[in-house]
């Protein structure tokens, strides 16, 4: 089943659906939250457990929770912001059976101090939940930050309070939990950063809402490595070189050698029988003492970059492979944006852009929206934002959404960075890998000969971008291990690629 990312409204229809069309109630759905946190809770540590609790249906969740523990003897308290008298709905409720039931809580004056919660083993924040959005109101800033620094392990009802539920931002200072137990469904402020560094370890709990409620076609998936690997392309006892895809990487120039190079190898490592790198050729003799197995060809050269006679000469050569790489190390030079430009509308052949290639697009977008042929972009949040004519602190607010507004049904938007997303407009992948150590230049034109590799195999434009992606990304994570995330370059990254093959094919 496919796992899919929730925004707040998506978890609350579906809660609306489940007491209107299968019987379930509030009371109840309440009641499980709270016990399936509980259950989390008890297994995680011994000692005192101290629960945060606000005032809507997560503070009732809190209280729960609360009860549920006492009843197993944990010394439980709660510090709530609400006298329980004062609650309403299923919180008021919920709260009102823990009292019964002995369960020690008072509402302090004052904001607690991370002092007066450090001697608890363990806090249970149930501040906010999905029903926290825009700034925080006081005096909540100051609860948040005594949580964070009492020291204690942290456990999140449904989400960290402070993490937006659909973007994963920050709104203002947020718990970064040791776990989340999240109700239902994942949701978007999980797996998108900065909220995902703020989640600890995501336990999703069954509450009783049926599955089929919680499915929302829009809705972001996040995918597990077994279906990373369904879409490995195997080759079959009597493959032939090129059967297993031609990739033509058209890039480089003579500040950026490298980028073209790393481009290759990414491609190779990822799997192509053919690989041919278009350069200007004022750099063929570098490419040729770094590519052993690849094919290099020159294209006419004009200020160290690519001649604007070199776009016919490539569109010719182009014919004979299954898919094309462009853009890294390309530069701004006035022959490789035409060049640049040239194929995106010209080019009847997937295609992936990146780099240089992207920056060459920014004042003609229309140049890709108008691609029938399978495309694929790669860009960084300074990139996208310059494509779209926003800032980057713009996309970086709402990720997906700014993939969302690039994309379409044959053109699939690899934003990169912690948390890439990958969106074709009706589908978006959450890619849960990558590393620190991936942040450093070049790593990205591998990336970029990795999913033309992938796309040259036959993938469609979605499954090559997510399975590029995931696959980079724990490449980096194998690479960080062996080097330390300080050490890692991108010439370290396509060596690490078979070992990241190797764990996907571990799962079938």
């Amino acid at each position: 089943m496919v796992i899919r990312a929730l925004t707040a409204d998506q978890t609350r229809a579906a809660e609306q659906r489940a007491v209107a069309e299968r019987g379930a109630t509030l009371d109840a759905l309440m009641r499980r939250a709270g016990e399936t946190l509980a259950e989390t809770v008890a297994g995680l540590a011994e000692g005192d457990i101290i629960v945060l609790a606000g005032r809507g249906n997560n503070g009732g969740d809190g209280w729960v929770a609360a009860r549920v523990l006492h009843a197993e003897g944990r010394n439980v308290r709660v510090f709530s912001l609400a006298a329980p008298g004062t609650l309403d709905g299923p919180a008021h409720a919920a709260a009102a059976e823990a009292v019964a039931a002995g369960v020690v809580w008072h509402v302090p004056p004052a904001p607690p101090t991370a002092d007066e919660l450090a001697p608890a083993a363990i806090v249970i924040d149930a501040l906010l939940g999905i029903g926290g959005a825009g700034p925080l109101r006081e005096p909540l800033p100051d609860w948040i930050d005594a949580a964070a620094e009492s020291g204690c392990l942290i456990v999140s009802a449904d989400i960290p309070s402070g993490v937006d539920t659909d973007t994963g931002q920050i709104q203002g200072t947020a718990i970064p939990a040791d776990v989340t137990v999240t109700f239902s469904a994942l949701k978007r402020g999980l797996v998108t950063y900065p909220g995902a560094e703020y989640a600890g370890d995501v336990v999703v709990a069954d509450v009783g809402i049926p599955p089929a409620l919680l499915e929302f076609d829009d809705a972001p998936e996040v995918w597990e490595a077994a279906e990373y690997a369904e879409l490995l392309p195997l080759p079959a006892a009597d493959t032939h070189k090129d059967d297993r895809g031609r990739v033509l990487v058209v890039a480089g120039s003579s500040a950026y050698p490298g980028a073209a190079i790393l481009a290759a190898k990414g491609a190779q490592r990822a799997g192509a029988g053919y690989v041919t790198l278009a350069c200007p050729e004022t750099i063929i003799p570098v490419a040729h003492q770094h590519l052993v197995a690849a094919t290099v060809v020159g294209m006419p050269a004009s200020h160290r970059s690519f001649s604007s006679r070199a776009l016919e000469r490539i569109l010719a050569l182009a014919h004979e492979y299954d898919a094309v790489v462009l853009g890294p190390g390309l530069t701004l030079a006035d022959g490789a944006v035409v060049v640049a430009r040239g194929l995106v509308a010209q080019l009847d052949k997937p295609l992936v852009v990146d780099a240089d290639a992207l920056n060459a697009l920014v004042d003609a977008v229309d140049l890709v929206a108008a691609r029938r042929s399978p495309t694929v972009l790669t860009p960084h949040p300074g990139e996208m934002g310059r494509l779209l004519g926003i800032s980057t602190t713009a996309v970086q607010a709402d990720r997906i959404e700014a993939a969302h507004r690039l994309a379409n049904r044959s053109i699939a938007v690899v934003l990169k960075g912690a948390g890439t997303v990958v969106s074709t407009g009706e589908r978006h992948v959450i890619v849960a890998s990558g590393s620190p150590a991936l942040a450093t230049a070049g790593t990205g034109d591998v990336l970029s000969g990795v999913i033309g590799a992938l796309l040259a195999a036959g993938l469609e434009p979605l499954e090559a971008a997510a399975l590029g992606a995931y696959w980079h990304g724990r490449a980096g994570e194998a690479a960080a291990a062996a080097l330390t995330p300080l050490s890692v370059t991108a010439e370290d990254i396509p060596g690490f690629l078979p070992i990241a093959a190797a764990e996907l094919l571990g799962c079938w």
